[in-house]
């Protein structure tokens, strides 16, 4: 290509790096390009632009123009203006490309400016200082192509409605291999929240308001109004949610989406992004048509009532309880206080109970509440029969990293057998919990953790049957590395402080083995035993697991683990039982399906099939 004195001016959106034009038909005969003289990104860029030209549809002459119009396209992107390319074809489509690709671009002059209220603005500044490109660089399209597009969303983002360019310019001389990049950037005022407005609501407004992330008069945040419409989803009290600003002067904003297509708010938020993102081009033409004076943005809200009843029924399998059933009865709201309650009946072979949760939200609904638990439960298990029944009262705090405290006041009444010694008792005791659970992602995490602490306290001064002090602990953790080793670490410790023990209940007591202990051995079969060698419980427990998990193909993966532990009634046990196997696990529709074959080391001819549905959390 002759050097010419001339300039390249591209005022618009160039060609992104990676972005050939996928609207060939499926029969369409590609040309086969093989290509010699760039290697790397180059190469693939140039096979990209190639890989839908239908060569039936043109001449030989066009054809050869049009791989050569791709080809230099493809390579100004990374700087290559003036490459020279000998092309060579033969009649079965196949095309040779030998390219001298030439010095490349290098920038000369690079002047971004931000100007309007988002100059100060961190998001803005710190786009400013992760663009790549400086002076005497190589042209590259794609983070020039990608500043421009980062600095009009966080305009629509941050609530700067009335942003432009004044000036984009990329001015390119090839024969002075030299380049000249001026973007400036007017984003205006930044808009500010203005009054809500909630339609539809069959719950107290001030409730729904405490919730509200901002406040009238703070600046506008679109991420805010995803966050609002998560939390009245998260309070379970609407089946359909809408948040969005009153944009009199772009109607299309302003407008419903129908159907079920996504509201305005996660169009304009980048922590969405894999839904479809608001046109730059179609929100600066809709404001153009009459900018407000008025920066305050009034929100309006519509929500629709979720169904007071709603059921659900649950089907599973564990080898430590055979098959399981669950029916569940929700009333997420049964007045305009928000007021919900929650009935749930679960039945196995060895094990039934029915409970029932009453929870009263107060000024947080999401974070703060009374809770009135109650339950019947009857277990029949190896040496343990138990019928119990028990009453709750609770204080909820959730706080702002997670945790959720529960203080609570817990009464039962327990009628039990436990290694042939029977007794009937009456209860009364306080106790704290604190636990946070984190997945991501919730189905089959691969990063999480979850942990739990409580401690009780009973005592024969108020009237219990019993004086005990009880600690329990659990923490579990997953951790991936890569995309195929998956590894699983839990500890689960408990103690017993008391001269009643003949008295607990076996709900106190503390046994180990089985799916979720240490496989290997049966559901709750390690434990102390009485002088008939009957299950008696232990008044100490601790069981760890260490679990390696790696990928054999899609959903499934093989296992190797090794668990650890027993109940005893001292805390310097002889010895503690250990199980290792291998197993298999399948991330089905239903959950994650674990499979597992595990060996007690104490008994050499043993093995222990254990089988079970759901996640680990």
């Amino acid at each position: 290509m002759g050097r010419q004195q001339r300039w390249t001016s591209a005022t618009g959106r160039v060609f992104f790096v990676a972005l050939p034009l996928f609207c060939a038909s499926s029969g369409a005969l590609a040309v086969d390009a093989t290509i010699e003289g760039v290697t790397g990104e180059v190469d693939k860029n140039i096979k990209a632009y190639l890989q839908n030209v239908d060569a039936e549809q043109y001449t030989d002459a066009r054809l050869e123009g049009e791989v050569r119009r791709r080809t230099q396209e493809a390579m100004r992107v990374y700087g290559y203006y003036e490459p020279e390319i000998t092309l060579e074809r033969n009649t079965d489509d196949r095309v040779w490309l030998t390219i001298e690709p030439g010095p490349q671009v290098k920038v000369e002059t690079l002047s971004v400016n931000v100007e309007g209220g988002a100059r100060d603005d961190p998001p803005f500044q710190d786009a400013l200082e992760a663009f790549p490109l400086k002076e005497g660089d190589v042209l590259r399209h794609a983070p020039w192509d990608r500043l421009s597009g980062q600095l009009s969303g966080l305009a629509i983002e941050r609530g700067y409605f009335d942003w432009g360019f004044t000036d984009k310019r990329m001015e390119v001389r090839p024969y002075l291999q030299s380049a000249r990049l001026y973007m400036d950037f007017d984003s205006g005022a930044r808009y500010q929240f203005g009054p809500t407005s909630i339609k539809g609501s069959h719950i107290e407004l001030d409730r729904l308001r405490r919730i509200q992330p901002f406040e009238s008069g703070d600046p506008y945040l679109a991420e805010n109004l995803a966050l609002y419409s998560q939390r009245l989803a998260d309070t379970g009290w609407f089946s359909s949610i809408s948040v969005r600003p009153r944009l009199a002067t772009a109607q299309e904003l302003t407008i419903a989406p129908p159907g079920d297509s996504d509201p305005w708010w996660s169009e304009a938020t980048p922590s969405q992004p894999q839904r479809p993102r608001l046109s730059s081009a179609a929100l600066a033409g809709a404001l153009s048509i009459n900018k407000p004076d008025d920066k305050e943005l009034p929100i309006d809200v519509s929500v629709e009532p979720a169904d007071r009843h709603q059921f659900e029924v649950g089907i599973g399998f564990a080898t430590d309880v055979g098959p399981r059933l669950r029916f569940g009865w929700e009333q997420p709201w049964i007045n305009r206080y928000g007021h919900s309650l929650d009935h749930d009946l679960y039945l196995s072979a060895p094990e039934q109970r029915f409970t029932g949760v009453y929870d009263i939200p107060l000024e947080n609904p999401l974070r703060d509440s009374y809770r009135l638990q109650y339950g019947v439960r009857n277990l029949d298990d190896n040496d343990t029969e138990l019928l119990e029944g028990t009453v709750e009262f609770a204080r909820r705090w959730q706080f702002d990293n997670d945790w959720v405290q529960l203080l609570y006041l817990r009464t039962s009444y327990v009628d039990f057998v436990q290694g042939g010694e029977a007794d009937k008792v009456w209860l009364f005791y306080p106790g704290v919990q604190w636990t946070r659970t984190r997945t991501r992602p919730q189905r089959f995490p691969l990063w999480g953790d979850r942990q739990q602490l409580s401690f009780e306290y009973s005592d024969t001064v108020w009237g219990s049957d019993a004086q005990f002090a009880r600690m329990t602990g659990d923490t579990e953790w997953i951790r991936t590395i890569g995309n195929d080793n998956r590894f699983l670490a839990r500890i689960s410790v408990g103690a017993i402080e008391t001269e009643d023990f003949d008295k607990l209940p076996p709900s106190l007591r503390f046994f180990a083995g089985g799916d979720r202990s240490v496989r290997g051995y049966s559901y709750e079969s390690l434990s102390p035993r009485n002088d008939e060698g009957r299950l008696r419980g232990g008044q100490q427990m601790l069981t760890s697991t260490l679990e390696y998990q790696r990928r054999v193909t899609g959903d499934w993966w093989a296992a190797t683990f090794v668990d650890n532990g027993d109940a005893f009634d001292d805390w310097a046990p002889d010895d503690l039982k250990t199980g290792a196997g291998a197993g298999v696990r399948w991330i089905s529709p239903v959950g994650p399906i674990r499979l597992d074959i595990a060996h007690p080391f104490d008994d050499e001819d043993a093995f222990r099939l254990h089988f079970s549905i759901g996640p680990e959390f």
